[in-house]
């Protein structure tokens, strides 16, 4: 045995289990200095964020920063149902993943065309650091081809078996 007593081992975890928890609060105190609550939030529970499953819409996008978002949508009767997305990017673009989402699911296709912006993304969450702003754009744009796509395959809904993605 390496000469430690469980108590010690105990008194290991609790300080290591201490210095953990301080590490997470300066960590999110710093950050809550750029960015809202809402964008935390987000980041750390983010809403709509899987992969869906036959949309009938979908659209995968890599922005300037290197990041990618996909997209997908459902829509019935001229509303979408269902919209939810994936990227592979920081904690901002994931918020304006969601925010996204959140914004365009049940409305109609030109609501949801009309209302979602990287301007209307950025509002609702209270703004971002002007170096991340391209993060609500990458979000807005990946939805707009996935409604651009829903309306390229509605009428041929086979196609949406043969796409690239």
């Amino acid at each position: 045995m390496n000469g430690l007593t469980m108590k010690d081992d105990k008194d290991t975890n609790d300080e290591l289990k201490r210095f953990t928890e301080q590490l997470q609060k300066e960590i999110l105190d710093r950050i809550r200095k750029d960015y809202s609550e809402d964008v935390i939030e987000r980041w750390q529970n983010p809403r709509n964020f899987f992969r869906m499953e036959n949309p009938d819409g979908y659209a995968k996008v890599r922005g300037s920063c290197g990041d990618t978002m996909e997209m997908f949508v459902k829509v019935r009767d001229d509303h979408l149902r269902e919209c939810s997305f994936q990227t592979d990017g920081c904690g901002t673009t994931i918020a304006c993943g969601s925010m996204a989402t959140e914004l365009a699911a049940d409305h109609t296709f030109n609501e949801a065309l009309a209302m979602v912006s990287a301007q209307d993304i950025l509002k609702k969450l209270g703004g971002l650091p002007e170096a991340d702003e391209h993060c609500a754009q990458l979000a807005a744009e990946t939805l707009r081809r996935a409604l651009a796509d829903y309306l390229f395959h509605k009428k041929d809904p086979w196609k949406k078996n043969y796409r690239v993605e």
